[in-house]
């Protein structure tokens, strides 16, 4: 770990970003330094990595999806790189593996924007209410779910007023109420999540 550190550090030559952050994948999963966790650690690594870098203004690329969707390469290279030293495979399916992973951001990013103006359109349709539901709305954009008072402190909107909201809110589709209960409510944004989730690596099926 001590020589892996060092390598980050640029130690003892610099090396570029994207190569630094393929190659530090490899050597971290090979040492397995931890008893569970090491494949959440070692694919976060990939993106603080490029965040320090510059490559990356925040933490928004992530491979889990396309490492498992290509399970059996990703090993069959993380062992090809151990025994043969074959880096140049694994450089490649790196770097095929950052770009789609890219599109797809770029995809889902321009999703939700197309989502948030269309509900901000059926928003403004609804006539009385509909200032204080957009600023409702707008919140919910930073954070996809919440409860009343969460809501009020982002919206700065008294408790009844963002009650009010939510209600229109709600008659629109645009959020639900997530625990079926009657206090301590939290209401999400459906539509964001489900977008969200559209890419999303099952928690019982990890790399």
């Amino acid at each position: 770990m001590a020589h892996l550190e060092r390598f980050i550090h640029n130690e003892p030559v610099r090396t570029p970003p994207f190569t630094k952050a393929a190659l530090v994948h490899v050597q971290f999963e090979t040492i397995h330094p931890f008893l569970d966790g090491n494949g959440r650690v070692g694919r976060l690594l990939i993106t603080l990595l490029l965040c320090v870098a510059g490559l990356l203004q925040e933490p928004l690329l992530y491979l889990s999806l396309y490492l498992r969707q290509h399970r059996d390469e990703y090993y069959d290279l993380l062992n090809v790189v151990r025994k043969e030293g074959d880096w140049e495979r694994w450089l490649a399916f790196f770097a095929r593996a950052v770009r789609e992973t890219a599109a797809t951001a770029v995809a889902t990013a321009g999703k939700l924007v197309a989502t948030f103006q269309e509900d901000g359109h059926r928003i403004r349709g609804i006539g009385r209410g509909a200032g204080s539901a957009l600023r409702v709305h707008h919140e919910l954009q930073r954070r996809p779910l919440g409860s009343i008072a969460s809501l009020a402190r982002g919206t700065g909107l008294t408790v009844p007023t963002v009650t009010a909201a939510l209600d229109n809110l709600r008659e629109l589709a645009i959020v639900r109420e997530a625990t079926g209960r009657r206090r301590n409510r939290i209401f999400v944004y459906s539509r964001y999540l489900d977008t969200l989730n559209e890419r999303t690596v099952p928690a019982s099926q990890p790399v």
